[in-house]
């Protein structure tokens, strides 16, 4: 009984420290601008040093990680239609134009008149072939690649592409670029770490982008399911908000949602079929290197 004892306590501690944890991330989304590490801590009741130690211990990111992915997510709300620059600059929580323009093109991949444009002008190069998964599309932004996608059609992948950029200059047959495109060709044939080497442009919410972090720190041969991940992320109520971020990511093996099943261990639904996902566990699990 007493052996016992030191484990129910911590297990009651890691509970404590994911429910401090989630309230950080509530008020950080619900002030504006997001509070400096010092005003979120204190509204927390424990020290700065303390909730940075326990944010990037739950989460995976730091506390200003996470208010960049805010504020990356604000600027591309507050860049609708109708809306100028200055004041999507000001909804972000900017209150230096010279800080939101230096910051915004690294947020968005592009300036925010392009963004705002529907991507007018940014060029998206990409590449297009066969794999061994079938029909492969590999795309990058300026800041890094934006789009992995598996399918049975190659000019489909192409027009879901164009769709994501309505307004882009798409450059396909870039010499330079398919070496990209033979890189992840190989990784689908050898999953494993390789892919963390990619410089990637991840697009996607605050609470989108702790998911996929969270995805990217499976090991290759590995599964988690949706629930276990939810708990990990210190939101056990939140499984359906996860398998949705799994389900909205477009970077295929680089950000490996293939690795999160259902409890009972059946596959659920993945973006590029399901029999994909299973010939990529397969083959995870054939290269796992020993233990």
């Amino acid at each position: 009984m007493d052996s016992a004892t030191p484990v129910a306590e911590k297990q009651h501690l890691e509970v404590q420290h994911a429910a401090l944890v989630e309230q950080a991330c509530r008020l950080l989304e619900g002030t504006d601008p997001p509070l400096r590490l010092a005003d979120l801590a204190k509204a927390v009741g424990i020290s700065p040093y303390h909730l940075h130690r326990l944010f990037k211990g739950v989460t995976g990111v730091t506390p200003a990680a996470y208010t960049a992915a805010l504020r990356a997510r604000r600027i591309r709300d507050g860049l609708r239609p109708g809306v100028t620059v200055t004041t999507a600059m000001h909804e972000a929580g900017y209150t230096s134009a010279a800080a939101f323009h230096a910051e915004a093109p690294g947020r968005l991949g592009m300036t925010p008149g392009r963004y705002r444009a529907g991507g007018v002008d940014t060029e998206i190069r990409f590449a297009v072939g066969q794999s061994s998964l079938g029909a492969l599309l590999v795309a990058a932004s300026p800041v890094g690649i934006c789009a992995i996608s598996l399918g049975d059609d190659p000019q489909q992948l192409v027009q879901e592409l164009q769709d994501r950029f309505p307004k882009a200059r798409l450059i396909g047959d870039d010499p330079e670029f398919a070496q990209h495109m033979a890189y992840i060709a190989g990784l689908l044939d050898a999953p494993g770490p390789g892919a963390h080497r990619l410089p990637l442009d991840i697009r996607g919410t605050a609470f989108q982008q702790r998911v996929w972090e969270a995805l990217m720190r499976i090991p290759a041969g590995s599964t988690l399911s949706y629930t276990e991940l939810a708990r990990q992320l210190g939101m056990p109520r939140a499984v359906r908000a996860v398998a949705s971020a799994c389900a909205a990511n477009t970077l295929a093996v680089a950000i490996p949602c293939h690795r999160v099943v259902r409890s009972d261990g059946a596959l659920a639904g993945y973006r590029w079929g399901i029999a994909r996902k299973a010939e990529l566990l397969r083959r995870e699990s054939t290269h796992r290197p020993p233990a």
